[in-house]
Parts: C-alpha cells; structure tokens; sequence
C-alpha cells in the first residue's frame, strides 16, 4: 500500500499536523486507482503559508474538511497490517504514528532508500526521479487534477516508481523480503516485520 502525507512540518514540534492524506493499493505492479483513499484533514488551526506547505493546504484552506479523529479509523482499516511504501517512508510514518497510534503496518518499504541503491546519479526527490524515468505523463494521468507535493499524485508516483526500480533492480520479481530487507525502514526503532506466509512470496 502506497501512502504519502502533507503535514505542517516539523518545525510545528508538538502541533505538527496532518494535512492531506493518501493511500494506493498496488495491484500487479501498478496503482490501483479506482480504490485509491484521499482526503483532506482540517487540523483545526490556519496554516501559515511556509515555502514546505503544499499548495493549496495554507491559510484556511482546510476549515471544514474531516477531522483527523474521523478519519484514522478508515486509514486504520486500510494500512493495518500492511506493507506500507512511501518515498522517505520515515518522515510520514513518523507523523503518522504520532497522531494515529491506532495504526499498526506490518512494514516499511522506502521508494528514496531503493533510488539510491539502484541510481547513484541526479536527485532522489520523487518528482526528479519520476520525471527521469519518464513516468511523469502515466503520473499526471493516474491522478488526474493531481500535482506533485499533493497526496495523492505524490502516492500514485511513488508506487509508479516502486515498479520501475523493481524492474531495475531485478531480473525476475523478487520476494518481499529481499525487497524489504534492500530498503525496509524500521517500525519503532525496530528492524522491519518479517513477511510470512502464503502472501510472501511474492512482492506484487
């Protein structure tokens, strides 16, 4: 499950806070779009306009959107248990627990930890490294009305991009924990969750 937060950086410290929210099932490699989660958070407070917020989430633009207390039991119902793949998967997986402790993923796979195994040239942002595989046009068009730095194109991309650094690294599909044990993230400063069982053996 690919998932990507907009938060209000960690410059806030203990008021950081959820402000846009995505998560993408991969289905046979690829986004499955038509069951993709999004939703904006209100986080109760205006947001100052910072060059690191996502356009359109400053000011007020967010009054009146969901609460996060409504939302976490959805994303608790998707992510519970999950594989969850995001670029620089440790920056939102630290927010995310944060705020949402009832969320409980098996792992954490990092799209930035396997760019940088795999390409050793140019940036790692997602939108350089999308844009270099030519994956921008599949991008825009898998999330449609999307741009980068909002969550769900920057969810779409990032399991756009798990794809082709699979193909990249491997010659044949590999298992989950060969692909986890190349660029899994720790769970509670814990090394990532062992995957077993008839799932396991394969990472698509």
């Amino acid at each position: 499950m690919a998932i990507d937060l907009e938060g209000s950086g960690a410059q806030d410290g203990a008021q950081e806070a959820i402000l846009e929210i995505a998560a993408v099932r991969l289905l046979h490699g690829a986004p499955d779009t038509a069951t993709a989660y999004t939703t904006l958070i209100d986080p109760g407070r205006p947001i100052a306009p910072r060059p690191w917020i996502s356009p359109g989430l400053a000011g007020d633009a967010l009054r009146g959107a969901r609460a996060l207390a409504a939302v976490e039991p959805e994303l608790a119902a998707r992510l519970n248990d999950r594989i969850l793949v995001g670029h620089n998967i440790g920056v939102d997986w630290r927010l995310l627990h944060r705020r949402c402790p009832t969320i409980a993923p098996a792992a954490l796979l990092d799209t930035y930890k396997l760019a940088r195994s795999l390409i050793s040239a140019g940036p790692h942002s997602l939108s350089s490294l999308i844009n270099a595989l030519d994956l921008t046009a599949t991008a825009n068009a898998a999330a449609p009305g999307g741009r980068p730095h909002r969550a769900l194109w920057d969810t779409t991309a990032t399991a756009l991009l798990l794809s082709a650094l699979v193909a990249r690294g491997w010659p044949s599909e590999p298992t989950l924990s060969t692909v986890l044990a190349a660029a899994g993230q720790p769970l509670h400063s814990q090394p990532s969750a062992a995957v077993t069982g008839p799932d396991a053996a394969t990472l698509f």
